[in-house]
């Protein structure tokens, strides 16, 4: 069934448990995936039902799918409910420059505006506190920063390269 199908169907509520969220082996982040899908598709329905247009909606799910299951799950080996500030950060102003052909801020945009509204969807579920919830809101309304990492990514001449990521690290602290 495509996406936008979907949009109109009746979504039944998700219980989670937010501790089969944690990752130790392969078979967890592979089951974990699966988890973020349903819960990821549960986001989607209920903004169609808050009366946002489906491709609005697809646009912002997709945003929030790209950072949930490719880059907190996928590269940083994260629970969705760890509360970890820094982790947009990390993802709009480093890994997804870095592992885009071509990122601009048009689309880190789009990406933080599916991430804010997924992690509001989170919060509205009473999955997350209301401090996290605002350091990431903090973090996703930073585009001025995010642009100019686009830039001076492009700028890069010679062995810039370690300073440029220094700046922003993928190294947790």
């Amino acid at each position: 069934m495509h996406v936008a199908e979907r949009c109109n169907e009746e979504f039944e509520q998700i219980t989670v448990d937010k501790n089969a969220f944690e990752l130790e082996t392969l078979d967890d982040e592979l089951r974990v995936d699966e988890l973020c899908k349903e819960l990821l598709l549960q986001f989607y329905r209920e903004t169609c039902a808050q009366g946002v247009d489906e491709a609005e909606a697809t646009l912002l799910a997709s945003g929030a799918d790209y950072f949930i299951r490719d880059f907190v799950v996928s590269i940083k080996q994260l629970s969705i409910f760890s509360e970890r500030t820094g982790i947009v950060r990390q993802f709009a102003g480093n890994w997804y420059i870095v592992n885009t052909l071509e990122p601009n801020n048009v689309e880190v945009q789009r990406y933080l505006r599916g991430i804010q509204a997924f992690y509001r969807f989170l919060y509205g579920h009473e999955l997350i506190s209301l401090p996290y919830l605002r350091a990431i809101e903090e973090e996703c309304a930073d585009t001025a920063y995010y642009e100019s990492r686009i830039d001076s990514f492009w700028k890069i001449k010679d062995d810039g390269y370690g300073a440029w990521e220094q700046e922003c690290t993928m190294k947790d602290n």
